[in-house]
């Protein structure tokens, strides 16, 4: 059996704990559980990372990044309504393929809600550092319009909230979307399990 490295070792933790946290939020998921996952004690987990609130963090981190790298990925070379389609489309397939990244954002908007009311902006500060990464990576793209970039993200959060609430594809609120963000195959499917 092939030994991982440490780096190897942490990094299967974040992918773990992202589909962990995605499915079982912040608070109902244990350090065990992310442990048993990945194959290791959680004292190895804790050599790791220095608790449960900095592997939620990494994920947390690693999730904003995942989809700040989409985006900018899907819109290279692009502008304009060109780049707006192109992310649409890249993003409807990364949750479509991937719902746990999408799962995983709605927990760590709730998560750092929890956070904030009870005054620990640790997180607050790490996602909203993460989401005005987004931004700009969409900004740029858009022609560095306030406004297409303000509706971009929105029809973004509203995809999420529809997804999540599980919708099905060919109900009456996904109508008025975009052509670029209606549901694909693959997220129909997927919708339809």
């Amino acid at each position: 059996m092939v030994r991982m490295s440490a780096e190897e070792r942490r990094e299967s933790v974040i992918r773990a704990a992202m589909s962990e946290f995605a499915r079982g939020g912040y608070h109902g998921t244990s350090t065990e559980t992310i442990a048993k996952r990945v194959g290791v004690s959680q004292p190895y987990l804790f050599r790791l990372f220095p608790g449960k609130k900095a592997i939620f963090l990494a994920a947390a981190e690693r999730c904003m990044e995942d989809t700040r790298r989409t985006f900018a990925e899907s819109s290279e070379g692009l502008e304009g309504e060109e780049a707006l389609h192109s992310m649409a489309n890249a993003y409807t397939r990364v949750i479509a393929e991937h719902p746990e990244r999408l799962l995983m954002q709605m927990q760590m908007y709730v998560a750092v809600a929890a956070a904030e009311q009870a005054g620990d902006h640790e997180l607050g500060e790490a996602v909203r550092a993460g989401w005005a990464r987004l931004w700009d990576t969409v900004h740029l793209p858009l022609g560095a319009d306030v406004k297409e970039t303000t509706t971009f993200m929105a029809y973004g959060m509203l995809v999420n909230c529809l997804v999540a609430m599980g919708f099905p594809p060919d109900h009456r609120v996904w109508e008025g979307l975009y052509p670029s963000a209606r549901i694909d195959g693959k997220l129909e499917a997927r919708l339809e399990k």
